[in-house]
């Protein structure tokens, strides 16, 4: 790439070596800092040669501090500010403030400052800012994309790609809003540096993204700048040894005995740190047993609500709680000194697993990082698996609902044309809005009329490599090799080497044991059953498009209702799980969720405002056996009749018909049931069902019953999915 500064002179080179140890300086807050020699590798790149540059680093290399020197020297040369896409608001919030501590003027543009955008924008116009960080969901707002994005791509001085595996395909957390970098990149005039990091990434990932640097996909489909040559990007693959991590793997056969191991065993860890999770609700049940046993942690996840995720990422960094029990939310960008990171449950592949790790051990000389794995760990990568790409004929249907409407379609009108859930039906419209087919404008979505190819190829390939991935997950459990070896050999690190650090050099001895008295008070905490169902308020949006006259606030429907767990719980979860396999026969309720259902109803009845005055089963083709078990052994201990069903009326349509999204859901479950029950008038009705997953045929059971004369109706199950 021709560039004003690719014949700089070794004068030139040495007075910017000067002026970039000047500005790591006062980044550092250091009179005695220098740069390494692979960092000014980098940054030389960037900021003398104008190149394209892909750095592969461990975490705490010191990534930042190459864009944020390279930003320094390209706006003292007269550059406009840098972008720097980054994925997460706690990156943003750590980097703006490192950039302070240089004098860079930094801002962000993301969803929690709305406000802030129009005079952010004329501070930009001004020239008033250095670095502008946004994230990657802000590249495919149409405002954004339309009007602020052209105008930033002619203006920058150097673009910033941060997490750039979430770029590929095969990276551990591809990202579809990422795509629409590649839109970018077409976009910027010759010159203009690009810089993409990642901590995690393995030769295949590499290529990828190296190679989308150089062959970038422009607005009409053709390919990017031709000027560019795969020999013009520097590709930068450093160590990815973590000298200060000891990684072990404990393995216990219970769900009992890991609680207890934690219970017993995480007050010894140095420092704060996290405990990764799989599941939201492990977080919280894992949470509330360690409080209970005196341990000051606090649970995590994406669905903590973000003023709070701030307060307890602080806490953690400040020292205040021991550890916080997360799920993956709290992963890519998450800056802090921590003494360990423990995982109850293995991530799906080693390349994720090296992104969690790579959390410690930051600013510490030793760190200890241990992985508690579970038999429940594959079902869970299982779910997590099928929501992948959708089939074809989905994607099929979806561009056929856009291309026959004469107006933008929103997500919420879609969901009743196509069978898939919000979230995959976004990150789908996401992928085929930067492969061409479709637009996002105001107002929605369209189809833009060119052709679209379903690279069945390509999802297979990828399925398959995430299929060999979590093998290579299971082959870190059973190695008796070095742990790090094999989890630097699996990120292609041509250095990899034995450590001497982790349980299988002999550098970390850790305990199996585990007290009596945690393991008790773990499985009093893992069989105590109970797990609030909370009722739908709202109908879903656009049911008219179905024929159904329903929209609004959902004016009598269920009460608060109960599960005895949900089907991924530690604790009765495992019962759950094998009840509701599919080879598992249907028959009565066993025993001892028997005993589990009485214990619920015990601890739920001092919150009904009157006791149950009837039952109504919804009936069920998979499990007709039990669910009339349950409702027959309730009526006997409670001495209240079941007076009918929510039945089947059209058998044709299956049980789990329309599950991916709630108006497909609510459509399903009034063409296939309805209410065969006498009422009593004014009555309390029990709802029982064998399992939920949606909610929604409680809710629209409940409805009916309610329209039938019933004053309260009160939702019970013995299972809930999720």
């Amino acid at each position: 790439m021709s560039s004003p500064t690719a014949t700089a002179t070794d004068d030139v080179r040495l007075s910017a070596r000067e002026a970039a140890e000047r500005h790591l300086r006062a980044l550092v807050g250091r009179d005695d800092a220098v740069l390494r020699e692979d960092q000014w590798a980098a940054i030389e790149a960037l900021a003398v040669d104008r190149r394209r540059a892909l750095v592969v680093q461990r975490t705490g290399w010191g990534k930042s501090a190459v864009y944020f020197v390279a930003t320094k020297l390209l706006r003292e040369a007269g550059a406009g500010p840098t972008v720097i896409v980054s994925p997460l608001l706690a990156l943003m919030r750590n980097q703006i403030a490192a950039a302070e501590r240089a004098g860079i003027r930094a801002v962000t543009i993301n969803s929690t400052n709305i406000d802030q955008w129009q005079p952010i924008h004329d501070q930009i116009h001004a020239g008033e800012v250095d670095v502008l960080l946004v994230s990657p969901e802000r590249l495919n707002n149409p405002g954004f994309r339309d009007e602020v994005l052209p105008r930033l791509a002619a203006t920058c001085g150097l673009l910033v790609v941060d997490e750039a595996h979430c770029i590929s395909d095969w990276g551990h957390d591809f990202r579809p809003d990422y795509r629409r970098l590649r839109t970018l990149l077409a976009e910027l005039p010759t010159g203009i540096p690009v810089l993409a990091t990642t901590a995690t990434a393995n030769a295949r990932v590499t290529d990828d993204v190296a190679e989308q640097l150089v062959h970038a996909d422009s607005p009409l489909g053709e390919e990017g700048p031709q000027d560019l040559s795969r020999d013009q990007v520097l590709v930068q693959r450093g160590t990815l040894d973590r000298e200060s991590l000891r990684l072990g793997v404990v393995q216990l056969k219970t769900a009992e005995q890991r609680l207890a191991w934690l219970a017993d065993h995480l007050a010894e860890q140095p420092g704060s740190g996290i405990v990764y999770c799989l599941t939201v609700a492990a977080t919280q049940e894992v949470a509330g047993y360690l409080r209970e046993r005196g341990l000051e942690v606090a649970a995590y996840s994406g669905q903590t609500e973000a003023d709070e995720r701030h307060g307890l990422e602080q806490a953690l960094v400040d020292g205040r709680v021991k550890a916080l029990i997360a799920t993956s939310a709290l992963g890519m960008g998450f800056d802090a000194s921590l003494g360990f990171v423990i995982n109850l449950g293995a991530p799906a592949s080693p390349v994720a697993y090296y992104q969690q790790v790579g959390r410690a051990g930051r600013g510490t000389d030793d760190a200890t990082v241990v992985l508690l794995p579970q038999i429940e760990d594959r079902d869970i990568w299982a779910y997590f698996a099928s929501l992948g790409f959708p089939r074809e004929e989905q994607v099929r249907e979806t561009l056929a609902a856009l291309a026959g409407s004469d107006r933008p379609l929103s997500t919420a009108t879609l969901e009743t044309r196509v069978e898939l859930g919000r979230n995959r039906l976004e990150s789908m419209l996401k992928v085929l809005d930067v492969d061409g087919a479709v637009q996002r404008v105001q107002g929605g979505w369209v189809a833009t009329g060119r052709p679209w190819d379903y690279d069945a190829e390509r999802y297979a390939r990828v399925a398959e490599a995430r299929e060999r991935e979590q093998q290579a997950m299971l082959g870190y459990l059973r190695t008796t090799e070095c742990r790090m070896r094999y989890l630097r050999e699996q990120l292609d690190d041509p250095e990899a080497t034995d450590c001497g650090r982790c349980d299988n050099c002999g550098g970390l001895t850790l305990s199996t044991s585990v007290s009596e008295a945690a393991v008790a008070e773990a499985g009093q905490r893992l069989s105590r059953p109970g797990v609030a169902l909370e009722p739908r308020r709202m109908w879903p949006t656009a049911l008219a498009n179905l024929g159904l006259d329903l929209k609004g606030k959902i004016s009598a429907g269920a009460e608060p209702g109960r599960t005895v767990a949900r089907l991924t719980d530690l604790g009765h979860g495992q019962a759950l799980r094998a009840l509701f396999r599919e080879d598992t026969p249907d028959g009565p309720v066993p025993p001892g969720l028997a005993q589990a259902i009485m214990d619920v109803m015990k601890d739920w009845a001092p919150e009904w405002t009157s006791r149950p005055d009837a039952i109504v089963v919804v009936e069920s083709v998979t499990r007709p056996t039990l669910v009339r078990d349950l409702a027959d052994g309730l009526s006997r201990v409670m001495q209240v009749p079941v007076v009918g069903t929510w039945a089947i009326h059209d058998p044709s349509v299956p049980p789990r018909a329309g599950q991916s999204n709630s108006a497909q859901r609510v459509a399903a479950v009034r063409r296939r049931g309805g209410l065969d029950a006498d009422i009593p008038a004014g009555a309390t009705v029990l709802l029982v069902d064998d399992q939920v997953a949606t909610g929604w045929t409680l809710t629209v059971a409940a409805t009916a019953i309610r329209a039938a004369g019933a004053s309260a109706v009160l939702p019970l199950a013995l299972a809930a999915q999720g």
